[in-house]
């Protein structure tokens, strides 16, 4: 099998369960919507502008090497599908995949509120160019590892052929990941980083 059918195979088996798609996909939106709403509810606001100010400061306009935020930012997602894909070996986990697609749905739907009414100008440039796009695709990336979780859950058992076949969509899905990760990198060289910041 050579890469391109391997990953034509992955993407069948989420194709599969357009059931568990489309639930966690409301789950997501519906996060989203709420994130927004509440906040200006004054420790959600407060929670925000914090994740903002941090992003914009960590991120966007860093004195780091932007490597530097590469491995950060790797490494951050690299959590969140070790979770989401490991909640797949036993039935008792499958809420975690629901829960971490949630809090980065809420959290995401109060940052963009945040961009836009504290931010303004600065903000809105943030988010079209840099923030919306890669969030929205790592999303997409764990919502499909939540459905593979899923699916494997009924019949994982602790074996060989089970555990390689975990380890290989692991694998898969994190090569994704650092193609993601490589792009914001190459969108903040190109866009918020001067060139003395490379290095």
């Amino acid at each position: 099998m050579n890469l391109f059918s391997l990953y034509r195979e992955l993407l069948a088996r989420v194709w599969e369960k357009k059931k568990t798609l489309i639930v966690l996909g409301i789950i997501y939106l519906l996060f989203i919507v709420l994130g927004i709403v509440f906040i200006k509810t004054p420790a959600i606001y407060s929670y925000h502008i914090n994740l903002c100010d941090r992003y914009v400061d960590r991120v966007c306009f860093s004195n780091e090497n932007v490597f530097v935020i590469f491995l950060e930012r790797f490494l951050g997602n690299t959590v969140y599908l070790v979770i989401i894909l490991c909640s797949g070996v036993h039935i008792a986990g499958l809420a975690l995949p629901a829960l971490v697609l949630s809090y980065r749905a809420y959290t995401f739907g109060g940052s963009l509120a945040i961009f836009f009414s504290v931010y303004k100008m600065s903000g809105a440039l943030i988010v079209f160019v840099l923030y919306l796009p890669v969030h929205l695709l790592l999303d997409v990336i764990f919502l499909s590892s939540g459905v593979i979780s899923f699916s494997r859950s009924k019949c994982f058992k602790f074996k060989k052929q089970d555990c390689t076949l975990l380890l290989r969509d692991f694998l898969l899905i994190l090569a994704l990941v650092a193609i993601v990760c490589l792009l914001e990198m190459l969108l903040l060289i190109a866009l918020f980083h001067p060139i003395g910041n490379l290095m």
